[in-house]
């Protein structure tokens, strides 16, 4: 996502009917894992939200950032492990989405990331009324660490506490895990499915591979003729059945999806920057790639340039048929492993500027 972790989707539509704060509190007392009956969403509701004539100085992110905080309740859980927090809102008619970012360090000497644009649609994917900025004491906001995990934000009168996702506990099973592979961290991704996060250190390959340690929040069914493949109703994901590992490895998601930028275009933009260890992540990255050494810091990020290094390894594809050369790959390449794990690798479409992340421009 490009700006500030811009990630909206049509998933959260709710909030187009005015009901943010009420759904910032039950995803932040935990109620998405609460045995509770459905919420109900209403074109009427929609209709008269859209309608409904509002007042805010949309031009000035500090008066944007106030309604935010002042919308939200007086604690929420930031579920992605790049530690954005999403939001939604309609004003005189039209849709914004934008973020709230805590990064490693930055959150430490006070400072956010904060941003907002025009939402994306499938008929107009530019970005319109891009607003970014870093703010910190100069802007007027106090930051509180209340332990590593916890992070109290006040501005202009109002405090939220920012509950990080604590997802240090959390390791594949030994069966998830193939021969020279390394377990890198945890990945909660904001369309809210988990992955585990390899790098095989022989094959220099990473994988998204799908943590079925705990519910998977979608429903996988498998393609015809290919059931291997499974794509999710919800996400898009697709997934494919190891021949060699229990596992299911991320092998695409919907290009619509990536192209305006919502919460199903996969997990490389919420890497678990919160549990690396040491050099782990840069060597991964250096040992696929050399010609970036001596360009990253620890978390793969840039040092001279905006952006972090792009891990990319699974299709955008178009239609699920799309998907059916991996699997043919990998049935003829199954007594291969050298072969058959580089089956599951696809460059992203943005060939000019392939390992760097097109979601970066402004959420760093």
């Amino acid at each position: 996502m490009s700006t500030t972790g811009y990630r909206m989707s049509t998933l959260v539509r709710l909030l187009h009917a005015g009901v943010l704060g009420a759904a910032a509190t039950f995803y932040a007392t935990g109620g998405a894992c609460a045995p509770d009956r459905p919420r109900l969403s209403t074109n009427e509701a929609y209709v008269e939200e859209t309608l409904r004539a509002t007042e805010l100085g949309i031009s000035d992110p500090l008066s944007v950032l106030a309604f935010v905080l002042e919308s939200l309740p007086d604690r929420v859980k930031v579920y992605p492990t790049e530690n954005y927090y999403y939001f939604r809102f309609m004003h005189d008619g039209t849709p914004y989405a934008g973020s709230i970012r805590l990064p490693p360090g930055d959150r430490d000497e006070g400072k956010i990331e904060f941003g907002y644009y025009k939402d994306l649609s499938e008929w107009s994917d530019a970005m319109a009324g891009d607003v970014h900025l870093i703010a910190g004491p100069a802007q007027g906001l106090e930051m509180e660490r209340l332990d590593r995990f916890a992070y109290r934000l006040t501005f202009r009168n109002k405090s939220v506490v920012f509950m990080l996702n604590d997802l240090s506990e959390v390791r594949p099973p030994a069966a998830a895990l193939g021969a020279d592979e390394t377990f890198l961290g945890p990945i909660f991704d904001e369309s809210g499915v988990r992955f585990f996060l390899l790098f095989n250190a022989k094959l220099k390959l990473f994988h998204y591979v799908l943590d079925e340690t705990v519910g998977v929040a979608d429903d996988l069914s498998a393609m015809a003729g290919a059931d291997r493949i499974l794509v999710g109703r919800r996400t898009g994901f697709a997934f494919y059945r190891d021949h060699l590992v229990d596992r299911k490895i991320l092998i695409g998601a919907y290009e619509g999806n990536s192209r305006i930028n919502n919460y199903f275009d996969g997990p490389f933009d919420q890497l678990p920057e919160n549990f690396i260890q040491g050099e782990e992540l840069r060597g991964a990255i250096v040992a696929s790639d050399p010609g970036v050494k001596g360009q990253l810091d620890r978390l793969g990020n840039y040092l001279h340039e905006e952006g972090r290094y792009l891990i990319h390894p699974y299709m955008l594809y178009h239609r699920q048929s799309d998907l059916l050369a991996i699997h043919a790959c990998a049935a003829r390449s199954v007594g291969r492993p050298a072969v058959y794990y580089r089956c599951f690798l696809a460059s992203p479409p943005e060939e000019s500027t392939p390992k760097r992340s097109p979601a970066r421009r402004s959420k760093r």
